[in-house]
């Protein structure tokens, strides 16, 4: 009798997770895999034409044969993602740090600055794109209003006649980091300030009480103690700005001649020429990229908090 209530709730146990790995089963184990079948094949997106088997030609394709674009994608992926790292996560480490100095009004100040990650990265898109616009653009307007008309730009589409090779490619893909940076910083701000608040309060205070100034305290107390936040923002800025789409879409929509194009835009360009097989395996090569990144932070930062 006592085995078989012990099977009872065996059972009874398992049928309340079992929705939670149906589901996980269906909208994420089963399409790995699929993605995976369709890497290996030659399929243009058509369900009634079968797909032709094609073993790892993709992958060798993507790895030796497309790095004029596939990895010129990573690369600026990779420099929006170190703008990202170097400045947006600067200024939300400074804004965190003064909020939580209980300044006036610091409740307000977190509502505002995480507004703009809340805000639909379409709407944003379009708003800065008009903003950057060289015809009729915001900043052009105020940079000639205020005597500086010789600096005004096609912002993020200028052409070789404009300036050098080197200003035509990394002026518009500046841009872009730059809003990146203002629309992601808030939630560092959160996810900071948040680290900030759980540090006792008696440790700044045995710190005062022994001489220690401003910087000192935030070099021997703060910042050891926040570390794990710090590497949690890392990993999560690395991955969200390496995965950017949306406000690149809206903005300029990798050009011109692909120098803001990132790996979700040059994915949905294979899907868009109708090579669903290579798109698939773009995607799983991107994703373990992701994957190594994300363990090689978190293997520095274990050896970091170990002194």
């Amino acid at each position: 009798m006592p085995a078989l209530n012990h099977k009872r709730t065996f059972i009874s146990n398992y049928l309340f997770i079992l929705p939670a790995i149906v589901i996980f089963s269906l909208f994420y184990i089963y399409p790995f895999f699929k993605v995976f079948q369709l890497s290996l094949s030659q399929w243009d997106g058509i369900a009634f034409k079968p797909a032709a088997f094609v073993g790892f030609a993709h992958f060798r394709d993507i790895i030796l044969r497309d790095t004029s674009k596939w990895w010129m994608s990573m690369g600026q992926a990779g420099y929006i993602t170190l703008w990202a790292l170097i400045f947006q996560n600067a200024l939300a480490l400074l804004l965190a740090l003064a909020c939580d100095k209980a300044i006036k009004a610091g409740t307000v100040y977190r509502v505002i600055f995480f507004i703009p990650p809340i805000l639909s990265e379409i709407v944003v898109g379009l708003v800065w794109w008009w903003i950057y616009d060289g015809n009729w653009g915001l900043l052009n307007q105020w940079l000639t209003n205020i005597g500086f008309g010789h600096l005004t730009h096609n912002w993020l589409s200028p052409s070789l006649e404009e300036g050098s090779r080197f200003l035509v490619r990394v002026l518009p893909l500046t841009c872009v980091a730059i809003v990146h940076c203002w629309k992601g910083f808030g939630w560092a701000f959160i996810i900071l300030l948040a680290g900030l608040q759980s540090i006792p309060r008696n440790f700044y205070d045995a710190a005062r009480v022994d001489g220690a100034d401003s910087w000192q305290v935030f070099w021997r107390i703060t910042f050891p103690i926040l570390i794990p936040v710090i590497v949690l923002v890392v990993i999560l800025t690395i991955l969200g700005s390496m995965q950017g789409f949306m406000l690149i879409l809206s903005m300029t929509n990798g050009g011109p001649y692909y120098f803001t194009e990132v790996p979700v835009t040059r994915i949905l360009s294979s899907m868009r020429d109708g090579h669903f097989g290579f798109a698939c395996a773009q995607s799983l090569m991107f994703g373990l990229i992701l994957l190594a990144l994300s363990f090689t932070q978190l293997r520095i930062s274990r050896r970091v908090q170990r002194g």
